[in-house]
């Protein structure tokens, strides 16, 4: 609970803005949790696609604010092998619910409730994201929030689609 308050403390006191960059890259960690709406989402069962693994918490501002255009990224690579996982730390399932309402996504919630995936991924300060490339490795990575419909970041994870 300690870590959840300094990262409220980070995300709420700070203005977040970055940009999608690439990280050394690394085999992803292992990544399987409970989905908001029934079932089990797992990072090995995507393999072969692209996918945004993106960190967030209702209370965090600027994880509300980048959610629109994570589902506008969505709609835009529907036809690609692209997913987003968007793993929820700590809030409750209503909690959660009751923004959704608000903020309509296309994309599967997960739930982290005890924060065990944070360490793992190395996770700080909400929102953190990460792009794993079609083989299960880390290629790229942002610390803060983004429009992730803009047109550099869509080729960026473009170029990871087009990849073999």
């Amino acid at each position: 609970m300690k870590r959840l308050f300094l990262l409220f403390a980070i995300c709420t006191s700070t203005a977040w803005a970055g940009e999608l960059k690439p990280i050394p890259e690394k085999p992803a960690p292992a990544l399987t949790l409970p989905r908001l709406d029934g079932g089990q989402a797992s990072l090995d069962a995507l393999r072969g696609r692209v996918v945004l693994v993106n960190f967030w918490a209702v209370w965090c501002p600027p994880c509300r604010k980048e959610m629109p255009s994570m589902a506008r990224l969505t709609k835009k690579l529907e036809a690609r092998p692209f997913t987003i996982l968007a793993v929820n730390a700590g809030d409750t399932p209503d909690d959660i619910h009751a923004f959704l309402s608000q903020v309509p996504v296309n994309f599967p919630i997960l739930m982290d409730a005890e924060g065990a995936a944070l360490k793992p991924w190395q996770v700080f300060a909400f929102p953190t994201s990460y792009v794993v490339d079609r083989r299960g490795q880390l290629r790229l990575g942002l610390f803060g929030s983004i429009e992730w419909d803009d047109a550099e970041t869509i080729a960026k994870l473009e170029a990871l689609l087009d990849e073999n």
